[in-house]
């Protein structure tokens, strides 16, 4: 992507190589949204309704993050889908994932999964950082096995399933070793397998890749696209690269500077091969540049 871009302010130095991490700190608000929930009938897979969340600090100062965010997602039967929050380094996209999870409490508004109010973490749900978060002193199989074990699933029945899932992240061999032995991408492997063990409803990924090095970065888009074919699974995926965006979402929710706002939705094209190929297609660039159109449209 050239570095020409009309409307585009300093870009970050992270993200993919001739791609843009989006940051806009200190702009006016991006122009006229043109997203409007429809959250008429039965709810959805995700339902967030006029979700609002502002933070208070210890001395009683206010900061909004998220202001009347509203949206449906609806479930596609057998098949996974890939569900993109994209925006500003800041934005408030990673508040929205936490309250989806159920780890921070609305300040205005409701959370529904399968129409039923989120009020705390559950099982339905379940959340892949940017940090690595395996425990140290457990080996890759007990890592991945013990959402099941504290649940009082059968050890049979656990190794048997922790089996399944690291052969899909491809760590079959890994099983034994400890998370010291392990790259910063296989330690991310070992946290999307011990999510997808305990079969949850919606993958909650925040920024995942995002201190990895590029070719493990895509080796691991790579990998979230062939769960995403085999799993039925709901991803929610944030990130502020665009590149990413485009090659993982199935569905692109733009969102504003803080306090988050919804400003637009993007169905991304069916590309009939998701290769690193595709990167460098025009068809590719093309939706990359719309994305940067809306991203950093003139202020309203």
């Amino acid at each position: 992507m050239s570095d020409t871009h009309p409307h585009k302010p300093e870009q970050a130095k992270t993200g993919e190589p001739g791609t843009v991490a989006v940051t806009v700190e200190g702009r006016a608000e991006t122009g006229p949204p043109t997203y409007k929930a429809d959250l008429a009938g039965t709810p959805p897979r995700l339902r967030l309704k006029n979700l609002s969340i502002t933070y208070v600090d210890r001395s009683g100062h206010e900061t909004e993050a998220v202001r009347d965010v509203s949206l449906d997602i609806v479930d596609k039967p057998g098949s996974g889908e890939i569900v993109v929050f994209l925006g500003p380094s800041g934005c408030g996209k990673s508040t929205i994932l936490k309250a989806v999870a159920g780890l921070l409490p609305p300040t205005k508004g409701e959370i529904l999964v399968d129409g039923k109010p989120v009020d705390g973490p559950g099982r339905d749900r379940g959340m892949v950082f940017q940090a690595y978060t395996s425990f140290g002193w457990l080996t890759v199989r007990e890592n991945v096995e013990y959402g099941l074990r504290i649940h009082g699933v059968a050890k049979k029945d656990r190794a048997s399933q922790a089996h399944k899932y690291l052969e899909a992240v491809g760590l079959a061999e890994f099983a034994d070793r400890y998370p010291k032995d392990l790259s910063g991408g296989m330690k991310q492997r070992v946290a999307l397998a011990r999510t997808l063990i305990n079969d949850p409803k919606l993958v909650l990924m925040d920024e995942p890749f995002g201190a990895l090095d590029p070719q493990t970065r895509w080796g691991m888009q790579g990998l979230l696209l062939d769960v995403s074919r085999s799993e039925d699974n709901t991803i929610l995926f944030v990130t502020h690269d665009v590149s990413e965006a485009v090659y993982l979402a199935d569905t692109v929710y733009v969102l504003s500077s803080r306090p988050a706002r919804i400003l637009h939705r993007v169905d991304v094209p069916f590309f009939q091969n998701r290769d690193i190929s595709l990167k460098s297609a025009a068809e590719f660039r093309a939706v990359e540049k719309k994305l940067l159109d809306l991203l950093y449209a003139p202020a309203s």
